[in-house]
């Protein structure tokens, strides 16, 4: 446990706090059961999860392979262990991992660091949605529309992103329609043929939109849950400053 706990200290960043990749790393070479043990006892708090549970750690673009692994792991409430998701993170990058697990709202349980250990009993969520429409109120542009386009641009078919999302063809190919005569853009390049040039494309405008439109959302999500836990809980933030 004495070499445990000095390395635990040596990796510690300027905060004092030990960074989940690092903790991960030492996982690798001592028991879970005496790491927990060392970390509490030395009151060091982990920070940045690898899986992007807490943190700033950047993430990618979500990916439908990903979720396709991810998927045979879930329990009854879209949940998935710690183990599983790192076990399953080993054939990809991490941070299109993170990405995934945001974009498809697949919560992480069960942390292998110890880390959700204190979250016990009910806790609130608060949820957001946000959608553009046009000047005649229409839906132009939303999540549903966005998987679409990145299915797309990732199989390089609309009847694959459609299958996938659970959609017929035509659904998704008059979503694709719809949002290109509001944007007046093209955004889906389609060749036909057998050969590798074959199948459906994303312009650059089409990526562009996919991004912004996910800053948007991430960030519209980080303020109501600030502002919810500003107004909502506000009694339990000043008891914990007295």
């Amino acid at each position: 446990m004495e070499e445990l706990n000095l390395q635990i200290q040596k990796n510690l960043d300027e905060n004092n706090k030990l960074t989940c990749k690092k903790a991960l790393e030492l996982l690798k070479q001592y028991s879970k059961e005496d790491f927990q043990a060392s970390i509490k006892k030395m009151d060091v708090k982990i920070s940045d999860c690898e899986l992007g549970q807490f943190g700033k750690l950047n993430k990618n673009i979500a990916k439908s392979e990903i979720l396709e692994k991810l998927e045979t792991k879930l329990d009854s409430k879209r949940r998935i262990s710690c183990k599983d998701a790192l076990e399953c993170a080993k054939n990809f990058n991490m941070v299109d991992m993170r990405a995934t697990l945001k974009t498809y709202k697949i919560d992480v349980k069960y942390c292998e660091l110890g880390c959700f250990e204190e979250k016990k009993g009910k806790k609130f969520h608060i949820k957001s949605k946000i959608w553009v429409e046009n000047p005649d109120g229409e839906l132009l542009f939303g999540k549903g529309k966005t998987d679409i386009l990145e299915l797309v641009g990732e199989c390089g078919s609309i009847s694959q992103a459609a299958k996938q999302l659970g959609i017929n063809y035509k659904k998704a190919w008059l979503y694709i329609q719809d949002l290109e005569k509001n944007m007046k853009e093209e955004l889906l390049i389609a060749k036909k043929g057998r050969g590798s040039e074959a199948g459906s494309k994303l312009t650059p405008r089409a990526y562009e939109l996919i991004q912004n439109f996910k800053i948007l959302q991430q960030d519209v999500e980080e303020y109501t849950n600030k502002r919810f836990k500003e107004l909502f809980f506000k009694k339990n933030q000043e008891k914990d400053k007295t």
